[in-house]
């Protein structure tokens, strides 16, 4: 399912900048290059290469002061605070108030282009054996000066304000020998390419830290999971398999050992109540999917009638879960489907709701707010969410530009609708990674609050994902596992063999529905088809399955282990094709739909009514003849069937 390309992506990492100011002998800080630096594989020579990225611009905005009770304009490009500005009825909620939007016009896109030529040229690649020497400095973060020889110009420095800078140096560990000198210098003299690429890959982490990480994995979860999913890799391998010396666990044992690592999701080796035991079925041939181009303005507005209704809405479902929408019919588009909009509602009905709304938000935001730090002192679930919600904000999606920089008012906004959240729903408040379900949402709507009563209704889907006990992944693994089973028993048995029967190399993906595996824009794209309810429920594992089906081959080729396996996963982030998943994951679930004698348990997955049973018949007399209709399989049998036992 990746993507073709000539490199062979080695490693990866979004979110490093450049400092241009600095590199130009200025003073100005605010000046700021996100991007990704990579180490790839062309033709057997290992190269670090550095693109900035490019992404939406929330320039113009209006956001607040950094107490957040006042609203002002705010003029990303230059920084300055301009006048303050009333605006819509949230100013007169302007004392808790935090950020509203406002587009500025670019004529004829030279700006644009400016902007993309001004950041292109810090874009730059060299061959690792021109890398002499690194430089590892601390200024609040972590920043690396590269040092090449003396016939190559030497890079600007890269600045990991998001960390990964170990990341980045273990993965150069892979390719060269790194040694440290006296000081602060990390010498780096290179090796040769084969001898390092035979290092294994348990052999980049640190064993001794493995009591440390395993610990930090069992306390939480979704911060280890979503952070650092690579580096557990090992660690969870370890622990499910024991050392070289020990035997094979039973599988018994490796599902407690799963267990332990994360709550809730003691599978039990029985048979869940209602999963029936699937054999090898023949699903006959995956019907061909075509799809379609996004929903169009123009094709919206013929769904609507004089008054703002929306009409023949199964039908636009159907062509949103075809084809997505048009980036400008989003923020109206992802009200409805999100449920914070009626579909069959006027224009007049939602601008009631949303001054309701807009009131009922600012009320639970003002109970926040207005905590005094004696108060917080005595509130732990308070601190410990506001410590959470500021850590996360402060790591999301930093290299989108609707986010990037130094005091960016959208970081505001995240950090205040996050812990209205709190507000809202007391008993889960918040969970990392929550924060990334809202950027999305956020980065679309461009309102406070509408993109806080947005948030509560993906919330309302995912929520079970991050309770307590997790029940909600738990299911989730269990029912992709049943579908697999299904679909591809022989590369289900594999995986079994493997220890990996329990799929938890998936857990991310389900978690945040693979926010992390695709492109912020492709996230968008996925995020609203799915929203459509559309084709069957639980729709997000037929798209696991689709990715499973493209990866099995290589997978089961290459032999992969438990280990080789989560690798492997982990590393198809950023690389999958959105439009090849949804086709693969449509085709699935009419393939199974087809599917004659489909066990009761998918059907109940998917959301699929089973066939209905014949009719219960009276218990005739005896002698009497059974007359009443039955179905052709049931009437064949001894020509009388009894009453039909539920």
């Amino acid at each position: 399912m990746a993507a073709d390309s000539v490199l062979k992506v080695l490693f990866e990492l979004e979110g490093v900048f450049i400092h241009p100011s600095s590199e130009e002998g200025g003073s100005e800080q605010d000046s700021l290059i996100s991007g990704c630096l990579r180490i790839v594989d062309k033709d057997a020579d290992v190269l670090v290469e550095y693109r900035p990225l490019e992404d939406s611009d929330p320039s113009n905005m209006l956001c607040a002061g950094k107490d957040s009770s006042s609203v002002m304009e705010w003029d990303q490009c230059s920084g300055e605070k301009l006048l303050e500005t009333q605006q819509s009825y949230e100013t007169e909620w302007d004392m808790i108030n935090a950020v509203s939007f406002k587009r500025r016009s670019v004529t004829n896109g030279e700006g644009s282009l400016n902007h993309s030529s001004e950041r292109s040229r810090w874009a730059f690649s060299f061959s690792l054996s021109d890398l002499r020497c690194i430089r590892v400095k601390e200024q609040g973060w972590s920043f690396l000066l590269l040092q090449l020889s003396e016939s190559c110009r030497s890079p600007p420095a890269l600045h990991f304000h998001q960390g990964g800078s170990r990341d980045f140096l273990d993965s150069l560990r892979r390719f060269a020998v790194i040694s440290q000198a006296a000081g602060e210098e990390v010498c780096l003299m290179v090796s040769s390419p084969n001898r390092a690429l035979s290092q294994s890959f348990e052999n980049l982490l640190d064993e001794n830290n493995f009591g440390l990480v395993n610990q930090k994995f069992r306390n939480d979860p979704y911060v280890t999971t979503l952070g650092g999913f690579s580096k557990v890799t090992n660690y969870i391998f370890d622990a499910f398999r024991g050392t070289e010396e020990q035997h094979q666990r039973p599988p018994e044992e490796v599902a407690d050992l799963l267990g332990e690592v994360i709550p809730g999701l003691e599978i039990n080796q029985q048979e869940e109540p209602g999963f029936e035991v699937i054999t090898r079925m023949d699903l006959g041939v995956r019907p061909p999917v075509s799809r379609r181009d996004p929903v169009s303005s123009e094709e919206w507005s013929r769904h609507q009638d004089a008054e703002g209704r929306m009409i023949n809405v199964p039908l636009l479902k159907q062509i949103i879960f075809k084809g997505g929408l048009c980036h400008a019919k989003r923020k109206e588009a992802w009200k409805f489907l999100l449920g914070f909009f009626p579909w069959e509602s006027t224009v007049e009905e939602r601008k009631v709701l949303h001054r309701d709304k807009t009131d009922e938000y600012f009320r639970m935001k003002l109970q926040w707010k207005s905590v005094s730090e004696q108060q917080e002192r005595r509130n732990s679930k308070l601190r410990d969410c506001r410590s959470l919600i500021e850590k996360d904000v402060n790591r999301t999606d930093r290299t989108n530009r609707f986010y990037e920089g130094l005091d960016n008012p959208g970081l505001v906004l995240l950090h205040d609708i996050l812990m209205t959240y709190c507000m809202y729903d007391f008993d889960l408040g918040y969970v990392q990674g929550m924060s990334d379900l809202l950027s999305p949402v956020l980065y679309v709507m461009e309102s406070e609050v509408d993109a806080f009563w947005c948030f509560v209704s993906f919330m309302d889907q995912m929520h079970q994902n991050f309770e307590e006990q997790m029940q909600g992944m738990k299911t989730q693994l269990i029912q992709l596992s049943t579908l697999l089973r299904l679909l591809d028993l022989s590369f289900w048995n594999y995986l079994e063999a493997q220890d990996s029967g329990y799929l938890y190399f998936c857990f991310r993906w389900l978690l945040i529905r693979f926010k992390r595996e695709l492109s912020f824009q492709d996230v968008l794209r996925l995020w609203e088809v799915m929203w459509t309810g559309l084709p069957c429920q639980n729709f997000h594992l037929l798209l696991c399955c689709a990715i499973l089906d493209s990866e099995k081959q290589k997978i089961m080729e290459e032999n992969y282990g438990f280990n080789e396996i989560l690798k492997h996963i982990n590393e198809l982030s950023m690389k999958l094709e959105i439009e090849e998943i949804l086709q693969k994951a449509e085709g699935i679930g009419l393939q199974i739909k087809s599917c004659k004698d489909l066990p009761a348990s998918i059907s109940s997955i998917l959301g699929w009514d089973p066939p209905a049973p014949p009719p219960a018949l009276r218990t005739p007399q005896r002698g009497a003849a059974c007359s009443s209709p039955l179905s052709r399989d049931s009437s064949a049998q001894n020509g009388c069937s009894p009453a039909f036992i539920s």
